[in-house]
């Protein structure tokens, strides 16, 4: 526990520290988060496992549970996707589905008590051990970037490189005085769009952390008394924050389908 943090030294600011810090190997721009690819991919293994499984053993009769909640879930992200997407692609339906799985999967292990891995972490000789990937500011903006480049490559295929570049520079003023205006526009909006995505999701999943983390360094008969109703409270987060990405990028990749 905590505890024991404060007597290898270092007090509470050495704690928290030790826990916001990845486990990296490499240096500058080719340093690695080991620890968050470990748990995203772990975690995008497991949601492809447990969907798989569903569809493997779907039955037309009495269903598990299993399939009752891949069913529901699918059901919620189709609803979503039709009342946001006004466009029309096979794509965006499981995309969708498997980010908000994906990204749920990523916030719920912020749940797990913080000690608990970085511990088993620690006894097998690794110095760092950053368990929620979602906390990870290369990770959120991984994604978010990966759904800026999914907007740049719709527009380009759906209006065709001529008539998204003639949008660009002519919208919303159509005039070619004001092509420099249009162009710092659009750029800030274009790139607005991921940078607000990973922020947002790793903002609240940060601040997520950090108190469970503060919760922690109190003393051990004080702790349940906070960290139950927070993670409680903090189980509507996780699912808000996936669900918030999700639409956001159904969103995005709806208007790269349209025409101004």
């Amino acid at each position: 526990m905590a505890t024991e943090a404060h007597g290898s030294g270092g007090g509470a600011t050495g704690y928290i520290v030790h826990h916001l810090t990845t486990l990296a190997a490499g240096d500058g721009f080719w340093t690695f988060h080991l620890d968050t690819l470990f748990f995203s991919a772990a975690l995008g293994l497991t949601f492809l496992y447990l969907f798989k499984r569903a569809a493997a053993k779907a039955t037309s009769g009495v269903p598990g549970g299993l399939q009752n909640f891949v069913e529901m879930l699918v059901e919620f992200v189709d609803t979503q996707v039709k009342d946001s997407f006004h466009g029309r692609s096979a794509l965006i339906a499981p995309l969708a589905l498997t980010i908000f799985c994906w990204v749920f999967l990523m916030n719920t292990m912020d749940l797990l008590p913080v000690d608990l891995l970085p511990d088993i972490g620690k006894a097998v000789g690794l110095e760092f051990l950053r368990v929620v990937p979602s906390t990870d500011l290369n990770a959120t903006f991984g994604m978010s970037i990966s759904v800026f480049f999914l907007i740049i490559f719709y527009s380009l295929k759906v209006k065709g490189p001529l008539h998204f570049a003639k949008e660009f520079l002519f919208h919303p003023f159509d005039h070619w005085l004001l092509i420099p205006f249009n162009l710092l526009l659009n750029t800030v909006e274009y790139l607005a769009k991921p940078v607000s995505l990973g922020l947002r999701l790793f903002g609240n999943m940060y601040a997520g952390e950090l108190i469970f983390i503060l919760i922690a360094l109190l003393p051990w008969w004080i702790q349940p008394a906070l960290s139950f109703p927070w993670a409680v409270f903090h189980i509507l987060i996780i699912t808000l924050q996936a669900f918030i990405f999700m639409v956001l990028t159904v969103v995005y990749l709806s208007l790269a389908h349209e025409d101004h």
